[in-house]
């Protein structure tokens, strides 16, 4: 079991692609948005480019996780990032996360799209049998967006992570389950033919 570092998922209105020095300059311009870093646990990578090519290095480091653009197909430039994270055969598990688009297209669909790319793919060709999300316990924006999903919640676990402000901050955890993907599949794809959806 392994994913390739060249995948490429197509949807839609949208590619995941593998993250690059590329799509820095499309993701500096449209998601250096302080909107999209108030619940992480580091400082905004994307208010230059230094700072940009550093959060890319650290990311493309991590020999368990496969950073994607999310690409607009319409106009080719990158509106975001996603990623799986955590992956581990041996346990047929992985998680999605580290997902930041730009504002403007939020509650458009996109997210959803991203996420029944992601999904599809873990469940039908890597052999998952768990896929884990989670979200900062006080963001409840993006909590809502991983249960409309179709995710079950588990749990929080309290002051987990002290974030750069010195804020300790609880994790809620969400996972779907091999045996759970056909129905959560079934309803993302129902939300994927009528527009504008919830997400």
């Amino acid at each position: 079991m392994t994913i390739p570092h060249d995948l490429i998922l197509e949807g839609d209105r949208i590619r995941l692609e593998p993250l690059g020095a590329s799509h820095l300059p499309a993701l500096i311009a449209r998601c250096a948005d302080p909107a999209l870093w108030e619940f992480t646990f580091q400082a905004n990578p994307l208010t230059n480019e230094t700072d940009a090519r550093a959060y890319l290095a650290w990311a493309l480091a991590d020999p368990a996780a496969r950073p994607f653009a999310i690409v607009d197909r319409a106009t080719g430039l990158a509106i975001g990032s996603t990623r799986y994270l955590d992956i581990a055969p041996e346990h047929r598990k992985l998680e999605i996360g580290w997902t930041f688009l730009a504002r403007d297209v939020w509650r458009t669909g996109i997210n959803r799209e991203s996420k029944l790319l992601l999904l599809d793919y873990a469940f039908e060709t890597y052999g998952a049998i768990r896929v884990q999300l989670k979200a900062d316990a006080s963001n409840l924006r993006s909590r809502e967006a991983i249960a409309r999903l179709g995710a079950t919640y588990e749990g929080t676990l309290r002051y987990v992570r002290v974030r750069p402000d010195g804020e300790p901050r609880g994790i809620s955890y969400f996972s779907i389950l091999k045996s759970e993907w056909p129905g959560v599949r079934a309803g993302l794809q129902r939300s994927a033919n009528r527009r504008p959806t919830s997400v």
